[in-house]
């Protein structure tokens, strides 16, 4: 485990993935598995930090909070049908609770139930927090793995995407340009959120403490009234808030639990899941493309920017594009 722990510094550090989030794991998992020190144990500190923020799914919130004041909606209002695509790349969450159930039918070694299951498959939406908030309420005894896998692949997004673009789609279509879209008004950000949460309460109310938190982070960047509150969710609290979540994620790295057969499973379901929502959303813009007209084609690159890795999948995603770009 602690060269395991080593091998998430070597990424973050030489390799650049992800290292606000590798670095606070991989020293907790470090502080883990020193012997004696039992300090992912409820009284040492480790322990402390994953009861104050993680068994409770506080942590993943307050990142949400901070998340929603850092979003700009405005792409998505100009242009609702690109919703679709973030909604076929949800597919890999879907196909690695299928493959889990799977696994634990036929191979020797792996028994998971249903609510690890579905801990499992939220690695397919390739988002950190929501991965540690569905964990820590169904499948607490597998929170590192599921962190570690839905962060690993969330880092690794500039290795996994790209390959699958290009399988997917021709040169002529990832030169092709979208057309500017339409300028949205302050009045439209504003009301979003509020939109957002109450379709939340009417549709999916158990959806509501990430949504909620999510919105009202968005809602008090876009009032334009509270700048402080605003720029502090988007840095000082969303920092604090990240070196708290990695060392208590970290806490979960201890070897009995970590290096068992589940654990590799848990791996390659994650990454099968996380190909499959990038390939899907792609295919998703493809398909739009088919009954759109030829003013309104879009690039079905961005369909990749459809999983929940923001921004890092949106960053590979105009990258790619720029190399086809003339």
């Amino acid at each position: 485990m602690i060269i395991i722990c080593f091998l998430l510094f070597y990424l973050a550090i030489k390799k650049g993935f992800e290292p606000l989030l590798l670095i606070p794991i991989g020293f907790g998992g470090l502080l883990a598995n020193i012997p004696i020190a039992n300090m992912a144990s409820d009284h040492g500190m480790l322990g402390i930090i994953y009861n104050m923020g993680i068994a409770n799914e506080f942590f993943p919130l307050l990142i949400f909070m901070g998340v929603g004041a850092m979003t700009d909606f405005g792409p998505l209002l100009a242009n609702p049908k690109t919703a679709l695509l973030g909604g076929a790349a949800q597919f890999g969450i879907f196909g690695s609770l299928v493959g889990a159930v799977v696994l634990s039918q036929y191979l020797p070694g792996i028994d998971f139930t249903l609510q690890q299951s579905a801990a499992i498959s939220i690695i397919g939406g390739a988002d950190g927090p929501t991965s540690i908030f569905i964990a820590s309420a169904l499948a607490p005894e597998l929170l590192g793995a599921i962190a570690v896998a839905a962060y690993s692949y969330m880092a690794l997004v500039p290795v996994i995407q790209p390959p699958i673009m290009r399988a997917l789609t021709t040169v002529e279509e990832r030169k092709r340009r979208m057309k500017s879209t339409r300028k949205v008004s302050k009045l439209e950000k504003i009301i979003f959120p509020i939109v957002v949460i109450v379709l939340t309460l009417l549709i999916l109310p158990d959806a509501a403490p990430l949504i909620g938190a999510l919105c009202f982070g968005n809602f008090a960047k876009e009032s334009g009234v509270v700048d402080r509150l605003s720029d502090t969710m988007q840095n000082a609290l969303i920092n604090v808030v990240t070196i708290f979540l990695g060392l208590g994620v970290g806490s979960k790295l201890a070897s009995e639990q970590f290096l068992v057969a589940e654990t590799l499973g848990i791996m390659a379901i994650g990454l099968l899941a996380f190909a499959a929502g990038t390939a899907m959303g792609v295919i998703m813009a493809k398909l739009m493309n088919l009954v759109s007209s030829k003013e309104n084609q879009i690039n079905p690159l961005i369909g990749a920017a459809g999983v929940s890795a923001v921004p890092m999948a949106a960053r590979v995603v105009s990258k790619e594009g720029q190399q086809y770009d003339e």
